[in-house]
């Protein structure tokens, strides 16, 4: 069930639950997210992983703005610095890594980072070549893995998974498929591709679900039933190998348009009790912080998410958000405390 402090119009879980047969809402936004942003304690440190291991290029760096840090509802005396790295030509999926000065106390959103720990987001999703390197790598970095590289079947795609936690317990969840080849629309890569897929631990999938296609009108990518391995297993979740057979999982995959990047996806591990932290998923805690799309017009969508029964959880604001210009933005929160902005470029 949605949680009601989220629900700003009666009857909206009615219009989310009940009506199975009503046309699907306009999406708030048509473009895949523009960056993560990620809350850090040192820049330069995780930097490493994305620049030496997977060769990712500084698109810009410098000082925060003093109305972002103002609309991150930071206090007045706060500072704070940025870097945003992408593969060398994209202009998409970039991953904002943040430092925070005078903020006040920071912790980490997700303590553990158990995956049956809900709340927050949990990891960046990156395509992989060359995982047994890569992890060979990021071990002689200082990076740690949740789990030894696991083979994974996903429909017709035979993988090779593995999460990878580096400083500030900050995840990269990474993919190498082996067959069938991946698709011409991802730009050649090398060794790590842009970002793909933002993945949450989720108390209830479906209202999770309900959230991103009834209100912010996202399409679907995959749902599925309640899954549970036939025989005993190692698995990239972590589940126990005797509670495999056992422990059902469910998981929703959306994005506001069809294609190989932008996608969100949320997971429900079923009959195993964690921690919630929700309530962490705030700056100038440590982790994944937020996910930004850029839309047409920020006050548009922001009356379609009010209109669809959500509330905000950072006000319109503007600042400067180099190297995009100057925006006007607001945010919004996912039933489990996940923070999405919605930008507009001036």
């Amino acid at each position: 069930m949605l949680e009601p402090r989220h629900l700003a119009l009666p009857g909206l879980l009615i219009a989310l639950t009940g009506a199975a047969h009503a046309e699907p809402p306009a999406p708030v936004t048509t473009r895949p997210w523009q960056e993560a942003v990620v809350s850090v304690t040192d820049i330069d440190v995780t930097a490493r992983f994305f620049r030496d291991i997977g060769g990712y290029e500084e698109k810009w760096r410098g000082a925060l703005d003093a109305a972002e840090l103002s609309a991150w509802s930071l206090p007045a005396r706060a500072r704070g610095e940025a870097l945003l790295l992408g593969p060398a030509g994209q202009a998409r999926s970039l991953v904002r890594l943040v430092r925070f000065y005078d903020a006040g106390r920071k912790e980490p959103m997700r303590p553990g980072a158990r995956a049956w720990d809900t709340g927050c987001y949990f990891s960046l999703m990156i395509r992989m070549k060359g995982m047994q390197a890569i992890y060979d790598d990021a071990i002689a970095m200082g990076w740690w893995t949740e789990t030894p590289i696991t083979p994974l079947s996903f429909g017709t795609s035979r993988l090779l998974v593995t999460i990878f936690r580096g400083p500030d317990g900050v995840q990269v969840q990474g993919y190498e498929r082996l067959e069938p080849p991946l698709p011409a629309a991802i730009p050649e890569f090398e060794r790590l591709s842009a970002p793909f897929n933002m993945m949450q631990m989720v108390r209830d999938r479906d209202a999770a679900y309900d959230f991103y296609t009834r209100v912010l009108g996202f399409d679907t990518f995959y749902k599925g039933e309640p899954y549970v391995e036939p025989e005993p297993r190692h698995m990239p979740l972590g589940i126990p190998y005797n509670l495999t057979t056992e422990i059902p999982y469910r998981v929703g995959i959306v994005y506001p348009v069809a294609g190989e990047f932008g996608r969100m996806e949320t997971i429900e591990i079923m009959g195993l009790d964690g921690r919630d932290h929700a309530e962490r998923c705030h700056a100038p805690n440590l982790g994944i912080l937020a996910v930004r799309f850029e839309v047409d017009a920020a006050d548009v969508a922001q009356r379609q998410i009010i209109a669809r029964g959500w509330e905000l959880a950072l006000p319109m604001s503007s600042f400067r958000l180099p190297p995009f210009g100057a925006v006007r933005a607001f945010g919004i929160k996912t039933p489990d405390g996940a923070l999405i902005q919605f930008y507009e470029r001036q």
